[in-house]
């Protein structure tokens, strides 16, 4: 066989690999309005930019029909690409090949790819479609799981991973994603530990896979998942702007675009407040308005959502912003808004990302579920969290600043770097109406009318502590500033602070209350 018949037999093998488990099965997937495992890579990838590794990896069990039997890729594609000129790694299953099953080889192939991810300090980013354990594999398939999670732990705080659901994610499989940073679910994915017939056989309960696993289950209900996408395109596209925001490793600063430097005050941000102190409003329309041409990308927005957590720039600096949300619950923080701020905040200070933080709090979320729920545990997550972060940490008091609530929403006690009060701040143990019940409490009840007493002592201790001064008289509040200047104090805070440094006392890590 000379050159030119060994060059055209390996034109013809590659050809078989691109097609995966056939041309049938790739249509089937097309149908149901998926991607195949190559196209999503296609989408993902800048032109003519990837370079697959792997390409003829075959698996090697030879029980239960599997002697002989050759898979495109072992069911998975991995290799290296650019995203808008930035290196990345990745794995792609391949459901027409054996339903994506995931055995030794196909295993292997992901944890070595992440660990050219580790070596060259690169995100990897893993689209997950596969019907789980290749079962004839035996341990064979378990073993490699555990290298694939040995890995996404290895990887973890070192480089930026996300997870694209785009199909089943089944059984131990659901570990991986949920080791990783950010998971994006696609509408026709289902993720799930035991699925509906094991339920059903079990407990009796009838359920079906998207209650159980789709993505409006996780958005809402359970927070496993960071966004939701409709189709494959739109995870693709959400991806690469998530990408766009992260430094590649945890030994770079996030990237920092070209702008105009626009600074100008916005008269508009002094009348997003309503006059009634009572009275909610969306936190989205401040935020919106002091970060880069209002390009803010919300993280989990179903989830808890009386707290607002996600990605922005200022004067094209990379943010993650944390903010209480008074439209939903009054913006009080509670089991679930207490985890999602502490792993955003813990991962923000993994990557150098500046931490920016709007309060208006009443407190922790009141009842009987929540403390049994834990959540004395769970709000010292962000008690730790914030305490233990070390990038530049900048908080700005919208409204309500109450009680352990507000501490935890990076009080100057916790470590920020720069604390700024709106005109309408009320930093105070708790609210006006609580504490006259309290302090004056004998004077409310020796009174003859004792209804308009509590109103005037109300008013008295809303004068003494409803307001901002005292705090900054205290030096707990840096300064207090005029709505419309918000972004240029912003901006200007994160310029002088973009040289941070801050030591710790040595140790292997600190013990998050988990």
């Amino acid at each position: 066989m000379n050159m030119q018949q060994r060059v055209d037999e390996l034109h013809k093998k590659r050809q078989q690999v691109e097609l995966g488990g056939g041309a049938d099965r790739l249509e089937k997937q097309r149908a149901q309005g998926k991607l195949t495992a190559r196209e999503r890579v296609t989408c993902l990838a800048d032109p003519g930019s990837f370079q697959e590794t792997g390409t003829f990896a075959q698996h090697r069990a030879t029980l239960f029909g599997m002697e002989g039997k050759e898979m495109a890729a072992d069911g998975v594609i991995t290799g290296a690409a650019s995203v808008e000129g930035r290196l990345i790694h990745l794995a792609s299953q391949d459901f027409s090949v054996a339903g994506g099953s995931a055995g030794e080889v196909h295993c292997g192939k992901i944890a070595d790819i992440m660990q050219q991810s580790l070596k060259t300090g690169s995100p990897f980013v893993f689209i997950n479609d596969s019907g789980g354990a290749r079962v004839q594999e035996g341990i064979d398939s378990l073993s490699g799981y555990g290298r694939v999670f040995y890995g996404n732990v290895q990887l973890s705080g070192s480089v930026p991973q996300i997870s694209l659901i785009c199909g089943p994610c089944a059984g131990g499989a659901a570990y991986s994603p949920a080791l990783t940073d950010f998971i994006i679910q696609t509408r026709q994915a289902q993720m799930f530990i035991t699925g509906p017939d094991v339920i059903r056989q079990v407990t009796h309960e009838t359920v079906t896979a998207d209650a159980l696993g789709g993505p409006d289950a996780h958005m809402r209900s359970s927070g496993v998942v960071h966004f939701v996408a409709q189709d494959d395109r739109e995870a693709v596209l959400i991806c690469q702007k998530l990408l766009s925001f992260l430094p590649s490793n945890n030994m770079e600063d996030p990237p920092l675009l070209p702008t105009d430097g626009n600074v100008e005050p916005d008269q508009s941000l002094r009348t997003v407040l309503p006059e009634d102190a009572k009275q909610g409003y969306d936190v989205r329309e401040v935020i919106t308005r002091v970060v880069d041409e209002g390009d803010f990308l919300e993280i989990q927005s179903g989830y808890s959502p009386n707290l607002v957590i996600g990605f922005a720039r200022v004067v094209g600096r990379t943010v993650g912003i944390v903010a209480s949300q008074p439209s939903y619950l009054a913006g009080v923080l509670d089991i679930n808004s207490s985890v999602k701020a502490s792993r955003f905040v813990r991962f923000c200070n993994a990557f150098n990302i500046p931490l920016v933080t709007f309060v208006d709090v009443p407190g922790f979320l009141p009842g009987v579920q929540q403390e049994h729920g834990g959540i004395i545990r769970h709000g010292a997550k962000m008690l730790f969290a914030y305490s233990s972060a070390t990038v530049p940490k900048i908080t700005v008091i919208l409204r309500k600043a109450y009680g352990g609530a507000y501490l935890a929403m990076c009080a100057k006690d916790l470590g920020a770097d720069r604390v700024f009060a709106w005109p309408t701040a009320e930093v105070a143990v708790m609210g006006a109406e609580g504490a006259a019940e309290i302090v004056f409490r004998r004077e409310i009840h020796g009174a003859q009318d004792s209804a308009a007493k509590r109103q005037e002592l109300i008013g008295t201790y809303r004068e003494a502590f409803s307001n901002p001064y005292v705090a900054a008289s205290r030096r707990l509040v840096d300064d207090v500033i005029d709505p419309a200047d918000t972004r240029r104090v912003l901006a200007q805070s994160l310029e002088y602070l973009a040289t941070k440094r801050e030591l710790r006392p040595a140790k292997k890590h600190g013990l998050v209350p988990l």
